[in-house]
């Protein structure tokens, strides 16, 4: 099953069978109208499993073009999609995040979105950025305020992620 999809400015979307049904299957996408809208992480993962193309203007773009192009969209996508291809590829339900100032949120195994709460926010970037006290307790702060544990995603040179769970306690 090869799903069909158009790149239309930051947007990939389908109105095929097959978006529909890995949606259901695998919560790929997100179904707006008679169309499924994918993230850019979301349709880069699915072209390198060989479960996408992507057209542009009628032309099939490659995997390469489309990180380019997902690039240009997103200055970051070099940092989170391994993040989110490393999550996927663990059996996690990873969506946007953007409406909490995050990069995902992240269901556990076997939850769907919708009917079950996020159980991480997470904030990716690569092991050289240095974080502040400051950023440090804005991220907990938007974890906490979103009633998410705050799953901290680091990037190293060679391509790795290490994850930092943060947990609030009360003494």
């Amino acid at each position: 099953m090869e799903i069909s999809s158009h790149l239309l400015g930051e947007t990939v979307s389908s109105n095929s069978t097959e978006a529909f049904t890995l949606y259901k299957k695998s919560h790929f996408g997100e179904p707006l109208g008679e169309k499924v809208q994918y993230s850019l992480p979301e349709a880069l993962f699915l072209v390198e499993k060989g479960k996408m193309e992507v057209f542009h203007k009628n032309k099939r773009i490659s995997t390469k073009e489309l990180l380019r192009k997902a690039n240009i969209a997103d200055k970051r996508i070099n940092i989170k999609y391994p993040v989110f291809r490393d999550l996927r590829n663990r059996g996690y339900v990873v969506k946007t995040a953007l409406k909490f100032g995050a990069d995902f949120r992240v269901y556990e195994k076997g939850a769907s979105p919708g009917k079950k709460h996020a159980k991480w926010i997470v904030f990716t970037d690569h092991e050289s950025k240095r974080l502040t006290w400051h950023e440090f307790s804005a991220k907990n702060r938007v974890a906490h305020s979103t009633k998410k544990n705050l799953l901290l995603a680091i990037l190293d040179d060679e391509g790795d992620v290490s994850y930092y769970e943060v947990h609030w306690i009360k003494p």
